[in-house]
Order: C-alpha cells, then sequence, then structure tokens
C-alpha cells in the first residue's frame, strides 16, 4: 500500500511537472508581445540560456539578461514612478510622446524605455535555426529588398556601419512594407511610431565575450539562431495593426 501510494505521488508530481512545462512554454510561445505598463517587468527567455550557442555565448546570454536588460527595467521604473501621469502609458505611448513627457525623465525614458522595448523584441526572435523565410513573409522580402541575401548584405553592412553602439532592425508597416534602418544607442523606432520587426543589438555587450572586436563576425554568425517562425508571426501581426512593440 505504502509503495502505490509514493507511486501514485510520484505520477502525480510527474503530471503536474509536465502540466507546469507546457503551460509555460505555451505562454511564452508568442513572439507578439503586449505593450508593457508600469511597474515594469524583466520578461523571461523564452528558451535556455545556451538555445543561440551558435552565435552567443552562454555567458553573453546571461550577462545581457539578467543583468544589463533587468538594469534597464529597474532604472525606467525609477523614472517613471514619481510621474503618475507617465507611468500610467504603455510603453509605446511613452516613446511616442517622448517630446512632451517632463524634461527631467525624458532622457531616462529615452535610453530604459527604448532598451526595454528593443530588448524585449530581441529575445523572442532567437532561438531559432536560421535558414530562410517562405511564405508571404519570404515574398515581402524578396519585393522590399531583392532578395533574402541582398536582405541579409545590407542588414550586415548596416550593423558594422553603425558608430559606436545602436541597433539594425528591419521594420514593418501595416500595409507589410519593410525597411532597414539603424538605430543609435537604445534609440527604438516607437519614437517615430514604428514598429521593428525584428533586430539586432549591436552594443559591445552583446557580442564582446566572444567576438571581441569582429562586430561582422557576430552578426553573421547571428543568422543562424534567428526564429522565422516567430518573426512570422510578428510580421502578421504587424499586417493586422496589432505589433504592440
Amino acid at each position: 500500500m505504502l509503495i502505490m501510494r509514493r507511486r501514485a505521488l510520484v505520477l502525480a508530481g510527474g503530471a503536474a511537472l509536465l502540466a507546469g512545462r507546457a503551460s509555460a512554454q505555451a505562454a511564452r510561445a508568442s513572439a507578439v508581445l503586449a505593450d508593457p505598463v508600469y511597474p515594469f517587468v524583466l520578461p523571461p527567455l523564452p528558451y535556455a540560456a545556451g538555445a543561440n550557442e551558435a552565435a552567443i555565448d552562454v555567458a553573453t546570454m546571461e550577462l545581457h539578461h539578467d543583468k544589463h536588460h533587468a538594469a534597464y527595467v529597474a532604472n525606467l521604473n525609477a523614472a517613471v514612478k514619481d510621474v503618475p501621469q507617465v507611468a500610467a502609458m504603455p510603453l509605446s505611448a511613452m516613446l511616442a510622446k517622448l517630446p512632451e513627457l517632463p524634461e527631467a525623465i525624458r532622457n531616462a525614458v529615452r535610453n530604459n524605455g527604448g532598451s526595454h522595448a528593443n530588448h524585449s523584441m530581441f529575445w523572442p526572435v532567437m532561438g531559432g535555426s536560421g535558414g530562410e523565410p517562405g511564405g508571404e513573409l519570404g515574398t515581402a522580402i524578396a519585393r522590399d529588398f531583392g532578395s533574402f541575401a541582398q536582405l541579409k548584405d545590407g542588414f550586415n553592412r548596416a550593423g558594422v556601419g553603425q558608430f559606436g553602439s545602436g541597433w539594425v532592425m528591419v521594420l514593418a508597416d501595416a500595409t507589410g512594407k519593410l525597411s532597414l534602418v539603424a538605430r543609435p544607442n537604445q534609440d527604438s523606432p516607437l519614437m517615430d511610431a514604428k514598429r521593428a520587426l525584428f533586430g539586432n543589438d549591436v552594443w559591445e555587450h552583446a557580442y564582446y565575450l566572444r567576438y571581441q572586436n569582429r562586430r561582422a563576425d557576430y552578426l553573421a554568425a547571428w543568422w543562424n539562431v534567428v526564429n522565422w517562425p516567430a518573426i512570422t508571426e510578428r510580421y502578421q501581426a504587424a499586417l493586422g495593426g496589432k505589433l504592440a512593440i
């Protein structure tokens, strides 16, 4: 009887663990994220820290997510906590209305809010196996960039050419039109009421442990971990005007 009870407990515990894992995976499966609101929180990585080893080492992933992104979130919360009219805004509105914010917090919101938006987009578009997108997204890339190879070449050149720290991104509007942009520091396309379909972080903390000064090598390797199903999901949301960040 005791053995049967123990076995039942083990089975029940195993079922609960599997259910919990399935629930957690389902909760983080979508790459179409809600518009963050105060108090802002650090989103969990949607995969293990080693999932991007083909391009980014575990130590860099952990430092980048757990330390750098976490610090931006904490700084953003600190900046807006005593300004209720700003804290009441979702992040996309906060950045779109940046010139209207109180001057005392404007730069903090620009830097930390922009970073929170950029990084929240960044994590879900990785964890994949690279390759080339097909379907409607593949067609849009060929239409707006000439070919996928031309997109990669332009994207990598823009990333290498971004002086100092910044981002390189592909934007998507509500008609599905794609465009390429490089942004300095933590400036977000949300500041211009635009949406990033996907992008890569070219701050040194994103690649320096493995690549040192070889940013071009990092940009080339990054395509090996791009998650095209997640980006396709974001593209469909952009077409419906439902891509928040």
